[in-house]
């Protein structure tokens, strides 16, 4: 399996794990954005801590590195912030469609910090793609300025943290040590509010934070992964399959049925991934036969 099927296979477990972990904080119930957040990264800094402490990976840091790093976790952090805070004040849809704008900035983010050009079909996917995002999740039109503003800015900080993990994976930082710095960066800007503002919760939000906290690890590690095996304008586009992953959910816990609209919307989306991934492959054998050839 080359690193590219690697990286379609990995952001794709990522778009599930992220769909689940959507989930269970639904399920948590009324709680703070802060305070879900927080054992959002928590879970997180814990496995990554243990798969640090067995690995034992080489941490020879460079300065453009430990700057990579920096960025990747400030972004990431304030990416988490605006998508709670877009959520808690607009329309879901709307936050929603604000959210998946991420993987268009990590594109324009990656020709202007990694030099890495999408081609004339990878562009065009992606845009097809966030039209099918469009039929699910229909925006109202009816956006406050600071909430969308506020969202969008999720979306594009979004983006450049998976542009940094890309940069950083490049570098042959290792993926469980870039997860463990975002999440412990996280959870320390995160502290404070959960200090300010805590609420009780009981045995079951606590067991359903967890899972959601589990759920997080798995979408963090294989997102990291994702983008350290492949550059974002041949997987971001995959995506978008935690949009379809959480009608799924949805339909399944809480019996919620997509309407005609949204079946189109998973239509554009799933065929215009599979065409990424036969026109990656393509690419791929052609190389490998060029090669053999020469």
């Amino acid at each position: 399996m080359t690193s590219k099927q690697k990286g379609i296979l990995c952001i794709t477990a990522s778009s599930f794990f992220f769909a689940l972990m959507n989930l269970f904080v639904r399920l948590s119930g009324d709680l703070p954005a802060m305070q879900k957040s927080f054992f959002r990264n928590a879970v997180a800094l814990i496995f990554a801590a243990v798969l640090l402490f067995r690995e034992r990976p080489s941490l020879s840091l460079t300065p453009k590195s430990k700057r990579d790093l920096f960025w990747r976790a400030l972004f990431g952090t304030v990416g988490v912030l605006c998508n709670f805070y877009s959520v808690d004040h607009l329309v879901l849809a709307d936050a929603s469609m604000l959210n998946k704008m991420s993987p268009f900035f990590a594109v324009l983010f990656a020709i202007f910090l990694l030099k890495e050009k999408p081609s004339r079909f990878q562009s065009i996917s992606i845009f097809i793609a966030f039209l099918g995002v469009l039929c699910i999740v229909k925006p109202t039109g009816n956006l406050n300025l600071f909430p969308a503003f506020i969202g969008l800015m999720g979306g594009v900080t979004a983006g450049a943290a998976y542009t940094y993990v890309r940069s950083l994976g490049k570098q042959g930082v290792a993926g469980p040590f870039i997860v463990f710095f975002f999440s412990a960066f996280s959870c320390i800007v995160l502290l404070p509010f959960l200090v300010l503002d805590y609420h009780p919760m009981t045995w079951s939000q606590l067991g359903i934070l967890l899972l959601a906290g589990l759920s997080a690890a798995g979408g963090q590690f294989t997102i990291t992964a994702a983008y350290c095996y492949a550059p974002a304008r041949e997987i971001s586009v995959y995506d978008y399959f935690q949009i379809p992953f959480s009608a799924l959910l949805g339909f399944l816990v809480f019996g919620q049925i997509p309407d005609w609209l949204s079946w189109i919307g998973y239509a554009i989306i799933c065929t215009t991934a599979v065409a990424m991934f036969l026109h990656t492959t393509q690419q791929t054998n052609d190389i490998y036969q060029q090669k053999g050839g020469s």
